[in-house]
């Protein structure tokens, strides 16, 4: 088994995630299998209860683990299936060892950080490692680690000759000692550091700057790590000079020192790896440039026309996202890229509208006849409307406006979990005149339960105690678009988070009215998919279908959205149907085949297009007003 870990200095938020991914990429381009874990050095066992605004989303995966939104890049840019334990934490590593203690496994020992807490790490490491996460047997080739937080950032100090001293965070140190130690276990030619460092450029001399760079180095060696490549974030190339003085003051070789400059979109960065010859100063460094079944040339083709693509769309498709966190575009950062993924195939740039959900409302009218102006704008000026999952009251009646806009007016809606409940919610109080519908999240005691708390779940515990992970949907509905649009499958199988259900009582009601629950779990009473058929398209889910979107396997909901809002629904479904692979190629616009996937299992047993497209993809945040 061979190593990358993945570092970061000078300043958070330098793309450490995205770097260890494109790593993988390129290392995958080269014949290898590869995986991935994170360390996030916080006490929390996992994301699950932490706020959006605090660390971006939750990422969600297939065993039900929450975990930080890194591990959904490693997902999408390497197309892998992980598990909870590829996302270490502190607080998972801490009650491991406890738990040992408790049991006497260090029956009388004094239990201490070193070595019972490193030794708890390497562990951790060296197993997860060896977990096949592509779907094939046996362990894969490289592990790439990524240490989250900052290492060797520079502050000014009064107690020193320099007044400066290097520090990383005091919660990494831990990690930090344990990664020292298991970089000398597993010897030479088995472990690279690849550390992320920032060189900024002064807008008053436009001069590179490498001091930040060499003083966080000068951190990482002075705490037992020492990188073998330096992978330079700035807004331009490195010129050769900045290059030799890096080199020199850093001790990493010139040939191994990379730029990650500013891009037009993320699909890049494994093609800049690339041409610098990244993956060549990698393989040297693991002793893999001999082994036959590595290439030294990655095969990136698929990723250039990826990138090449999404620079060309020009024709817009406005979709307003609806939600409470968009001060915060990482909060949902994984709609935004199942946005994208279905964008491009439709051959349209996409443009992300925010529009707080709260601004919507009556009281913002009163408080803010600007921000209440401006939403409005926002949302009657979009080709579709997305309702995102959350949690909590607030600016849940500017949801549910948005949800009947969208219904009166035509406009194409889709509606994930919450999305989902809203739109019950607001059909049972404006069709059915049920003025005091709710969900008892918001309203215990309401009197007409639409959405009601789970059974099973715990109202005293919050960590992990939702319905989480893989669940099986099962379509009612053959002639639905929900099923036309997974392929005419029977059944798909997507990732779930909620504590809360539509009330499986008043599901005749609801469908004597119109709405239809035409996605079902295996009990039949708990509703997953609801559509509108006199809409042109009006779909809610209960689970989460932007976790298992992929650059090349775009979701099939998300894709019917941004047809639905270019208006090639009608043309998609219909090559959908037949399979047609030429019509399929009119749809795009580009002249490319397009690729079959499955979610599911076809009721023919046959090939059916469930996710899929030519190659043409796209990845990043795209347009944002």
């Amino acid at each position: 088994m061979k190593y990358v870990l993945v570092t970061g200095g000078v300043v958070s938020g330098l793309g450490k995630g995205v770097t260890a991914s494109s790593i993988g990429v390129v290392l995958k381009a080269c014949g290898l299998r590869v995986t991935s874990i994170k360390i996030d050095p916080y006490l929390n066992t996992d994301a699950g209860t932490m706020s959006p605004f605090e660390h971006g989303e939750v990422f969600v995966l297939d065993d039900g683990g929450e975990v930080d939104l890194d591990l959904g890049n490693y997902e999408r840019f390497l197309d892998i299936k992980l598990t909870r334990d590829n996302n270490i934490t502190t607080g998972k590593i801490y009650q491991s060892v406890i738990h040992k203690e408790r049991k006497g496994d260090y029956l009388g020992k004094t239990v201490q950080v070193v070595p019972h807490i490193t030794d708890a790490i390497q562990e951790w490491i060296e197993r997860v490692a060896h977990i096949p996460v592509d779907g094939k047997e046996g362990p894969p080739d490289v592990c790439v680690i990524e240490l989250g937080g900052t290492i060797g950032a520079t502050f000014f100090s009064r107690h020193n000759d320099s007044g400066m001293f290097d520090a990383g965070d005091i919660e990494s140190m831990p990690f930090i000692e344990a990664l020292g130690q298991f970089s000398y276990r597993v010897g030479p030619g088995n472990f690279c550091l690849v550390h992320v460092s920032l060189v900024p450029v002064l807008n008053v001399v436009g001069e590179q700057k490498t001091k930040p760079t060499q003083h966080s180095v000068r951190g990482l060696r002075g705490l037992g790590l020492t990188p073998n490549i330096l992978a330079c974030r700035s807004s331009k190339a490195l010129d050769e000079s900045v290059k030799e003085k890096l080199s020199q003051f850093c001790h990493v070789p010139a040939s191994n020192i990379v730029t990650l400059y500013d891009v037009t979109n993320i699909w890049r960065i494994p093609l800049l790896l690339r041409d610098q010859k990244a993956h060549e100063a990698i393989l040297k460094v693991l002793n893999l440039r001999s082994d036959p079944r590595v290439s030294c040339k990655p095969m990136l083709d698929e990723w250039t026309d990826r990138a090449t693509t999404c620079d060309e769309l020009q024709d817009p498709v406005r979709i307003a996202m609806v939600g409470k966190y968009t001060g915060l575009s990482d909060s949902y950062l994984s709609v935004l890229k199942a946005l994208l993924h279905a964008s491009v195939v439709c051959r349209r740039k996409l443009v992300v509208d925010w529009v707080p959900s709260s601004d919507l409302e009556d009281a913002t009218a009163e408080e803010a006849p600007d921000a209440y102006k401006t939403a409005w704008d926002l949302l009657k000026g979009a080709d579709g409307i997305l309702v995102p999952g959350g949690f909590g009251d607030r600016g849940v009646q500017g949801k549910m406006l948005a949800a009947k806009y969208a219904r009166e007016n035509k406009v194409p809606y889709f509606g994930i979990c919450l999305g989902m409940q809203i739109a019950v919610i607001e059909f049972a109080r404006s069709v059915m005149n049920l003025r005091d519908a709710n969900s008892t999240e918001f309203d215990p005691d309401t009197n007409t339960p639409c959405v009601i708390f789970m059974p099973e779940g715990s109202k005293t515990h919050m960590g992990g105690t939702m319905r989480l992970g893989s669940r099986r949907t099962f379509f009612q509905a053959i002639d639905c678009k929900s099923a036309k649009l997974y392929g005419n499958v029977s059944y798909v199988d997507e990732r779930h988070r909620h504590r809360y259900e539509v009330n499986p009582d008043m599901v005749p009601e609801f469908e004597r009215a119109g709405l239809l629950f035409v996605g079902k779990d295996q009990s039949g009473k708990r509703m997953e998919i609801i559509e509108l058929p006199s809409h042109p398209f009006f779909v809610g889910v209960q689970f989460h279908p932007e976790f298992k979107s992929r650059p090349g396997k775009p979701s099939a909901l998300f894709l019917g959205l941004i047809a639905a809002s270019s208006r090639q629904l009608g043309s998609l479904l219909q090559n959908l149907n037949h399979n047609s692979i030429p019509s399929a190629k009119r749809l795009l616009g580009n002249g490319l085949t397009p690729k079959i996937y499955s979610n599911g299992h076809s009721k023919k047993l046959t090939k059916t297009l469930v996710n899929g497209n030519g190659n043409c993809y796209a990845n990043g945040n795209g347009v944002h007003y």
